[in-house]
């Protein structure tokens, strides 16, 4: 069986919504395949959503790991590090303790699902692991999803979609390993394109911010592939379509170096009837 770990900070609704697709697609039959750990960096008494979290895993009898990052922070007596700043001995140090806690799993992939920390370079290494950004592989880098679409806005951006890539140190600059894109121009975009145009775009994010309508578009079209992305890619792993080779190389099933396994038509089945 393809045996999965499970990152996560269990913060909100999304980290809740994707585990819950994750596990009702093993139970059905769709994955072939098991979450094998779940490891969380909070403990219970942090947060009321992590807690909520937390008892999910344990009602689908999933093992768990929980190690605060925040505990781990202030018993040593250090601060967040700045983003983009060097990643402290200390930090380094909360990942190697969390590897000890997972000493007994061997798992095949791990995904990183709502997990609010920046791996080191040794977990890096030691797991094959994948996070999603809400952006096509050519599209804007580094980024909350909030300022992904005000880039494609300002930029002008035909198309857009989304992707899981290979986790490294550096943020969002792993390897492509699967993705899927959409267009931004045509159809019901193309009215919120002119409306949007008529003032500038600083004006409309101090006016209208989020609820700017071709905003809310991007959003909807963007959101609705996020899980299925994630779980047409567990598949292709699992089914041996697409694989981490040497050198976090990312091969097709025969063993050829690919620029990303291209999911689009898959996603874009799944998601249809979804979006505006």
């Amino acid at each position: 069986m393809y045996k999965l770990g499970w990152f996560s900070t269990g913060r909100g609704e999304g980290s809740k919504g994707l585990l819950r697709a994750a596990q009702s697609a093993i139970t059905s039959g769709e994955l072939e395949a098991e979450i094998e750990f779940v490891f969380c960096s909070r403990e219970r008494g942090e947060t009321e959503p992590t807690d909520q979290f937390l008892r999910m895993v344990e009602d689908y009898g999933i093992p768990l790991v929980c190690f605060s990052y925040q505990k781990y922070r202030r018993a040593r007596g250090e601060r967040t590090p700045p983003p983009g700043s060097p990643m402290p001995q200390w930090r380094l140090d909360y990942d190697k303790e969390s590897m000890a806690r997972l000493r007994d799993f061997q798992p095949d992939l791990c995904v990183l699902a709502g997990y609010l920390l920046i791996l080191g370079k040794e977990i890096a290494r030691r797991y094959n692991i994948i996070n999603l950004h809400p952006a096509a592989p050519d599209g804007p880098l580094g980024l909350m999803w909030q300022d992904v679409i005000w880039k494609l806005i300002e930029t002008g951006a035909d198309e857009t979609g989304a992707m899981m890539h290979l986790a490294i140190p550096e943020l969002d600059e792993g390897p492509v390993v699967t993705y899927c894109k959409f267009p931004i121009k045509g159809g019901d975009f193309d009215e919120h394109w002119r409306d949007t145009r008529q003032r500038s775009l600083g004006e409309v994010r101090a006016t209208q911010g989020e609820n700017n309508p071709l905003f809310k578009l991007i959003r909807q079209n963007g959101v609705v592939r996020e899980v299925p992305l994630v779980l047409s890619t567990i598949r292709a792993f699992s089914q041996g379509k697409v694989r981490i080779g040497p050198n976090h190389k990312i091969t097709d099933a025969e063993g050829n170096v690919i620029d990303g396994y291209d999911l689009t038509s898959e996603i874009d089945e799944l998601v249809a009837g979804s979006t505006g």
